[in-house]
């Protein structure tokens, strides 16, 4: 396989996941296809799989994804792997305004091939796999390349090939996220801040519960009890099996044992300081709040007109970072390093103009 990865212009990859299954995801499952073969390698078995790396990097090989940021955390987290030069299908679908952007969809509107979607949140990490399984994999890269030829073809027709390419340079240089500590998920949960001080601090006890249980059974902790629950346990404050029986539905929880663990649990927490609060960072100035409502308008219109997401015109990120940054120039928006020469050059007076409140110097690209 690796031979022939070698001497080919172009591939496909797509990889699995058992984020659903596990208390930490792992890539499970790896697709490569070129354009006379299907390969799945199995990350899981005893195979040097180390030995992608150089293909992956290789500035000769073309790596085709389809919504590839997923991957590429996955394939840098687990194995180290930088991947580059890639082309996006999806993103490449979103580019030109595609109403349906989903691999499935573009399959059908393309090739007239229908995939089942019964298996998208199966167990990748289960051995052996399936037939079907292996079957359904191998779909997922099997038609990329000629996907990516026809989607290619119409990005050039269109003008937007310089602006795909732009894209594709940033999102092979994907971070994988920040570990966070397992305590800080805490303050996302939905209803958190409307807690008073006590159910807070059964919360936190309960919330780390939850993580332990989740990491003894390598599940994820939404297996072991479901966010609602855990704030409205928080908030009930059982005092007794039954109390805690009308709150939750979770048939592993209303075992006699685990609820009884549960409930002394929650009048130990009772006893404790409830916990503070991340500190929040300071609230964005005015100024700031009108130059991003300008570029939310402008990058809108923009959008509307061509018929495409607004972060095709203009990424999040970087409308976060121009508003923060404010800059008066065309030099001082490329010093920012937010935006290739593609997008300056198609979108930056205009942009210029929006931010500092002035009138667009010409009507949308098409």
């Amino acid at each position: 396989m690796l031979d022939a990865l070698e001497k080919a212009s172009v591939i496909a990859v797509d990889t699995e996941a058992n984020g659903l299954f596990a208390y930490q995801e792992r890539v499970t499952l790896i697709q490569i296809s070129t354009l006379d073969h299907d390969y799945i390698v199995d990350p899981l078995a005893d195979v040097p799989i180390e030995q992608l790396a150089t293909v992956l990097s290789n500035p000769r090989v073309e790596k085709v994804f389809h919504a590839a940021e997923y991957d590429l955390i996955g394939l840098r987290r687990d194995f180290g792997f930088h991947v580059c030069p890639l082309f996006d299908t999806m993103h490449s679908a979103r580019l030109l305004g595609k109403p349906r952007v989903g691999l499935a969809a573009l399959l059908d509107t393309y090739f007239e091939v229908r995939v089942d979607k019964r298996y998208q949140r199966a167990d990748w990490g289960q051995r052996p796999l399936p037939a079907e399984l292996l079957a359904y994999a191998r779909l997922d890269t099997h038609f990329l390349i000629p996907l990516r030829d026809r989607l290619k073809q119409e990005l050039q027709a269109r003008q937007l090939w310089d602006i795909a390419q732009e894209d594709f340079a940033r999102l092979s240089e994907v971070r994988v996220p920040r570990q966070t500590s397992s305590m800080e998920g805490m303050w996302r949960l939905p209803g958190v801040h409307t807690l008073p001080p006590p159910a807070l601090a059964v919360l936190a006890a309960l919330y780390r519960w939850r993580e332990e249980e989740a990491q003894r059974r390598d599940v994820p902790p939404f297996k072991v009890m479901r966010n609602e629950e855990l704030v409205a346990l928080a908030r009930a404050m059982p005092r007794s099996p039954a109390e805690l029986h009308r709150v939750v539905r979770t048939r592993a929880l209303l075992q006699p044992d685990v609820a009884r663990q549960l409930v002394a649990l929650v009048r130990e927490a009772r006893r404790h300081t409830p916990p503070s609060p991340p500190r929040l960072p300071a609230p964005p100035s005015a100024d700031y709040r009108r130059r991003l409502e300008r570029l939310r308008a402008w990058r809108r219109r923009v959008a509307q007109h061509l018929g495409v997401a607004s972060d095709v015109i203009l990424p999040r990120e970087a409308m976060l970072t121009i508003a923060r940054a404010n800059p008066a120039s065309l030099g001082d928006l490329q010093a920012l390093g937010v935006l290739g020469p593609a997008r300056l050059r198609r979108y930056g007076k205009d942009l210029l103009a929006a931010l500092h409140g002035l009138e667009p110097t010409s009507p949308p690209h098409s």
